[in-house]
């Protein structure tokens, strides 16, 4: 049962700063901030949210199928897909542009401050969800192109297919009645605490109200605290799963995702879902990069 994958595939350039955020920035400067971060370390990573989900799809035994851009310089990334056995048939090369790029720092508490480069991600809604393609039986909005979130996941709708709504990084794009339409097109919503309360103040809609809805549930995620799932106006924490290492928070949620639709693929029950998403991530985040964990099925009950 293949998972659609609508999102951005980047190239993230991910470096640490051996500080603190807050020591360097002053407050009551806020209005003519010029700061600079030594960061001794630097990484060059495959990401973007699409890819890291679909990497941890697969690594745990799920069938990923990408819907994205990639730019002239892409190929590797390509290459990579198509190595790690990726669906790869709805990806496209946009000849005369760069691959979507990241550019992250992270300081030592793990804050993060990210700058990213769209790219071939701008032309991302010219690919349009396949109609001819029955064995697609779920899939999910990822963060991408604003004109290709909001065709995605009307052509989802539109073929019947479920998906979970995913803006993340891509929320503040959406005014309240565009949310009102994700959130009614779409069978679940996947947020974190963040962006639950800027969907909400948005939408005009709380939580519980939102998972009253036609949803079928509503997952918000919480870090190393774990999840809280929404179902019919109830709230169930699934508690976190603590890490061997904290190393690298990048595409954490991604490979979160990544676990949820794995279940979903197997019509597990929701909460379910979030506890092998908690143990993944808990993998995740002992890893540098978004790409790099190992899932050992055995240690995850598959």
């Amino acid at each position: 049962m293949p998972a659609l994958i609508c999102g951005s595939l980047a190239f993230d350039t991910i470096t640490t700063f051996p500080g603190r955020f807050a020591q360097q920035i002053l407050p009551e400067q806020i209005h003519i901030l010029n700061v600079s971060f030594l960061v001794p370390t630097l990484k060059r990573e495959f990401g973007g949210c699409a890819g890291n989900i679909a990497y941890t799809l697969k690594a745990l035994g799920g069938e990923p199928a990408v819907m994205a851009t990639l730019g002239a310089d892409g190929g590797p990334y390509l290459e990579r897909l198509t190595g790690l056995g990726v669906d790869t048939e709805f990806v496209r090369t946009i000849a005369g542009t760069y691959t979507a790029q990241a550019f992250c720092i992270t300081d030592q508490d793990n804050n993060q401050l990210w700058a990213f480069h769209p790219g071939a991600m701008q032309q991302a809604h010219e690919t349009a969800v396949p109609s001819g393609r029955s064995d697609l039986k779920v899939g999910i909005i990822a963060p991408d192109g604003r004109d290709a979130m909001l065709q995605h996941a009307h052509q989802l709708a539109e073929a019947g297919i479920p998906f979970v709504f995913d803006p993340g990084q891509g929320l503040p794009m959406f005014d309240g009645a565009e949310l009102r339409q994700f959130v009614d097109q779409a069978s679940w919503v996947a947020v974190n605490d963040y962006e639950a309360r800027m969907l909400c103040e948005r939408t005009g809609l709380s939580l519980e109200a939102l998972s009253r809805s036609h949803l079928q549930g509503v997952v918000v995620t919480l870090g190393a605290e774990g999840c809280d799932i929404w179902v019919q106006g109830q709230a169930t924490r699934v508690p976190g799963v603590s890490a061997s290492a904290v190393v690298d928070p990048t595409g954490c949620g991604d490979a979160f995702r990544g676990a949820l639709l794995y279940g979903l693929e197997r019509g597990w029950p929701l909460v379910r879902c979030a506890e092998l998403g908690n143990r993944v991530g808990a993998l995740k985040i002992a890893s540098h990069g978004p790409q790099n964990h190992r899932i050992d099925h055995a240690a995850l009950g598959l």
